[in-house]
Formats: C-alpha cells, structure tokens, sequence
C-alpha cells in the first residue's frame, strides 16, 4: 500500500523562503518513495513524502516542527492511503 504524508507550515510573514530553506534541508532516517517540497502565498510551505507502508504504521518518519521563531502557528499534518490512479 502506497501512504502520503503532507506537512504543511505557514512562516512569520516575510520569512517564507527561510522556512522554505528549512524545510528541504530535513533529512529523515530512511528514504522515502519520493518527496516534494511546494511553496504557496502567505509564506506557506508544503511536503509530500510517499511511502510504500500501511495507513498506521506508526515507524513512517515525519518532518519535525520548525523553529518556533519561524512559523506562525502550528504545523499540519495529514496522512493519506492510494486508491489507484484514476486513468
């Protein structure tokens, strides 16, 4: 089974591009799938990791929390299973 996790972030107005930074320079202790970093306005900053586990693995890594001076509330987090693609 195919799990995506997504972190999402928004920076302290204005810092956007550090936590940006911040964000792509976080390793996790074992690879994943794939991974991509998104930006959006409002200083917000986006991960997706794909992992080949089950929906509550609980040994999925996940991206820590940032500095608290850098974010301007708290960090979201979702899990997702696959369905398939649709053709």
């Amino acid at each position: 089974m195919t799990v995506a996790l997504m972190w999402e972030a928004r920076a302290v107005s204005g810092r956007g591009e550090e936590l940006l930074a911040w964000a792509r320079r976080q390793d996790l202790p074992v690879a994943p799938v794939r991974r991509e970093t998104f930006r959006a306005p409002s200083d917000r900053v986006l991960v997706i990791t794909w992992w080949q586990a089950s929906y509550d693995d609980p040994d999925i890594p996940e991206l820590a929390d940032p500095p608290g001076e850098l974010v301007g509330r708290p960090v979201h987090r979702w899990r997702f299973e696959s369905v398939g693609d649709t053709p």
